[in-house]
């Protein structure tokens, strides 16, 4: 790769060195070549281009001359400060010259990051940086720690009883769904439409068929699928939740056809309209692999998620990973570990997903999943649980207080 891109023609009449002077001013004046750059020595130079050092010295010495370079003792030759390209610098915006905020992103998937909680975010980098590294290859299930914190909030908060030993931790949502197709028997896979685009571009890359299901897989038949990626959570993009009927609908249809319910809890951890419901995969773990993340609670570019499989398919998912040394990076699990230990994930979910009801003489309901109230009518494998207004008369369990889902089990899903 030649030190300075300049051709030099041998067979005109204009002198080497001028060509060479000309060539390079032209390389400032177009921002090629920035302030501060520095340029070959001559003696280097000379030798890359097939001419006497002279003629380089020459060259130089003219845009020095001319103020285009600057010679600094001892170190070399560079492009001098102050010289830019003669095409005018992009504007900026309005907006960013008055010093406004970025505008927030409206499409489906960018969470809103908010700005209070940066200094749990710097505390837990700085854990990091106190903790001492692995030595050798990780767990490819994950760090024991994260895993063990992980079984304990996912039955804290989405009701699904699992031993740290069948947490695995990914680098995201499609990299448990990758792993997991490399499990499942072959055949094609179901996949919500309207439904993630992500997860039916990692089902094609695979080399499996995707096979479009309504979305909530409502009266879906699935004989012949290796499994069903769904979304009963929060339906995306549509955003509905699964019923109760139609969850025990799609077990057992799961159940008829030999398939695996793939789970993707999208946006499970923020309830806007209706009280937290446990997780599909509490109903059946033979039957459903889950999947989470933690994209929506700190940042998509964190790239941590973790799937829980089906006993069935854990030895071949722990198989394939410990013989590719696929694992998700030591630091970025143990920055989560330290961001679920110092609560800032349930700070964040409380900060955004705490939504408010209407209750007795305009007084507001919270619900959320957090709180150990326990009401009437609450009954397995019903876990709602609300935070009530203040009063004797509406304590949890007080006369006239029945669960807010206490209707049918169809009715208000599991």
């Amino acid at each position: 790769m030649p030190l300075l891109a300049v051709r030099l023609d041998r067979g005109t009449a204009v002198p080497l060195g001028v060509q060479l002077a000309d060539a390079v001013r032209a390389r400032v004046t177009d921002g090629r070549l920035h302030p501060g750059d520095r340029l070959p020595s001559s003696r280097a130079l000379a030798a890359d281009l097939g001419v006497a050092r002279s003629v380089v010295e020459q060259a130089w010495a003219q845009l020095v001359a001319e103020g285009w370079l600057e010679g600094r003792h001892g170190q070399g030759t560079f492009v001098a400060a102050g010289r830019s390209q003669a095409s005018p610098a992009p504007a900026r915006s309005p907006a960013a010259a008055a010093g406004t905020p970025e505008p927030v992103r409206l499409d489906t998937g960018t969470p809103w990051i908010d700005p209070r909680h940066q200094a749990l975010w710097r505390r837990a980098w700085r854990d990091v940086a106190a903790a001492t590294p692995p030595r050798g290859y990780d767990d490819p299930r994950g760090l024991p720690e994260l895993r063990a914190e992980l079984a304990s909030r996912l039955a804290r908060t989405r009701g699904l009883a699992v031993d740290p030993d069948e947490v695995r931790v990914t680098t995201g949502t499609t990299d448990g769904l990758r792993h997991l197709l490399g499990a499942l028997a072959p055949g094609p896979v179901g996949v919500e439409d309207p439904g993630y685009r992500a997860a039916v571009a990692t089902v094609e890359a695979a080399g499996r068929r995707v096979v479009d299901l309504p979305p909530g897989a409502a009266g879906a038949d699935l004989r012949g699928l290796a499994a069903a990626y769904v979304t009963p959570a929060h339906q995306h993009p549509l955003g509905a939740t699964m019923t109760g009927a139609s969850r025990l609908a799609l077990l057992g249809a799961a159940g008829d056809a030999g398939a695996v319910v793939v789970e993707d809890d999208y946006d499970s951890e923020f309830r806007y309209d209706v009280a937290p419901i446990p997780a599909l995969a509490s109903l059946d773990r033979e039957r459903v692999a889950y999947l989470g993340t933690a994209s929506k609670s700190v940042s998509p570019s964190l790239r941590l998620g973790w799937l829980v499989p089906p006993a069935a398919l854990g030895a071949a998912v722990d198989e394939r990973r410990e013989r590719t040394h696929d694992a998700a990076p030591w630091p970025v699990q143990r920055a989560y570990l330290s961001l679920l230990r110092e609560g800032y994930v349930d700070r964040v979910v409380r900060s955004r997903g705490a939504p408010t009801r209407p209750g007795p003489r305009g007084s507001s309901t919270r619900w959320a999943s957090t709180s150990t109230a326990r009401w009437r009518g609450c009954t397995p494998p019903c876990r709602c649980r609300r935070r009530s207004p203040a009063g004797p008369s509406r304590r949890p369990g007080a006369s006239g207080s029945t669960c807010p889902c206490s209707t049918t089990t169809a009715a208000r899903g599991p």
